[in-house]
């Protein structure tokens, strides 16, 4: 598939979810670069702001299945990777599938869930695949998971690992609507009649998997790898961070630069693509010192600190 159907197809996708989400064209379309990336998304923000919508929509027009699991903290591993039943009629145990065999996983709130259930997903969202009692399941393909967290809430949850939050491509927030924005919800709704909007299948699985192999031909060139690396190791050696961006966390930016080239219909990288993203690809990687957080100081802002003083290549 050439570059140049890849971003049609895209921005098909992206006006018929704008249908639906309103004012957070941004967003929606910064999930889309982690589909095309085939990766992981976490969404942190408060309740409300249309985090469900906004998958289970994004999932309807790529034709991909979707489902929801709400974590609770009675959520087993076996309720999410699914668990052997013995069946009266053969006098066999059968696996029964869980809710990870799907195209795209939303696990809502899943900070409280206890660890044990939370680490279940680990395997899937690396390994594409799901081991029950010694026997490897593939996951179907494309399998995303994207998760979401109330930023609020500290009763009652698990906060994530370090490890397993370093496996999400991307954090996003998604912020309240403006005035005008919120307005717009509020005539949409009263001229649809319904709470269940029905949107269209804009691409079939088949032209998604390939819109995915699509990204991987996007070329990136020495001196734009050199600006990825500069970035990511800046991060390490930054004078307020504690910890800074793993090797994982380069080459998800250099991931989701790609997929940006893509949708915009270029074959090559440029330096735009990699700010584009950088934040949401790399804030949540990064543990700021105890005093700074205490102080309130903002990881973003550190990364866009980052990306101001870190000098572009030269040519572009």
């Amino acid at each position: 598939m050439k570059l140049e159907e890849v971003s049609l197809k895209c921005k098909k996708v992206l006006k018929e979810v704008g249908r639906v989400i309103v004012g957070k064209e941004e967003v929606v379309e910064k999930l889309l670069l982690a589909i095309l990336s085939d990766g992981h998304v976490l969404i942190e923000d408060y309740p409300g702001l249309a985090k469900t919508l906004m998958a289970k929509t994004l999932a309807r027009t790529l034709s991909c299945e979707f489902k929801r699991v709400q974590f609770t903290p009675d959520l087993l591993p076996a309720d999410i990777t699914g668990t052997y039943v013995y069946n009266q009629k053969t006098m066999e145990f059968e696996f029964r599938k869980g809710p990870v065999f799907t195209n795209i996983l939303l696990a809502d709130e899943i900070n409280r869930a206890p660890p044990k259930t939370q680490s279940a997903l680990l395997e899937a969202m690396q390994e594409k695949q799901v081991t029950v009692d010694g026997t490897t399941y593939r996951l179907k393909r494309p399998f995303i998971v994207i998760a979401t967290q109330n930023p609020i809430e500290y009763e009652g949850v698990y906060p994530l690992p370090e490890a397993q939050i370093d496996r999400f491509l991307m954090k996003l927030k998604v912020g309240f609507p403006n005035r005008s924005e919120e307005i717009e919800i509020l005539k949409r709704r009263l001229a649809w009649k319904s709470d269940v909007i029905e949107v269209k299948e804009v691409v079939d699985l088949k032209t998604l998997i390939d819109m995915q192999k699509a990204v991987e031909e996007v070329y990136v060139d020495d001196k734009i790898l050199e600006y990825i690396v500069d970035i990511t190791r800046a991060t390490r050696e930054h004078p307020r961070v504690e910890l800074g961006v793993s090797p994982r966390g380069t080459v998800f930016l250099m991931k989701l630069a790609r997929a940006k080239a893509a949708v915009e219909g270029r074959d090559y990288v440029v330096p735009d693509d990699v700010k584009y993203i950088a934040v949401e690809a790399l804030a949540h990687r990064i543990i700021l010192k105890t005093e700074l957080w205490i102080k309130g100081v903002k990881v973003e802002q550190v990364v866009r600190d980052i990306l101001e003083k870190t000098p572009v290549p030269k040519g572009y």
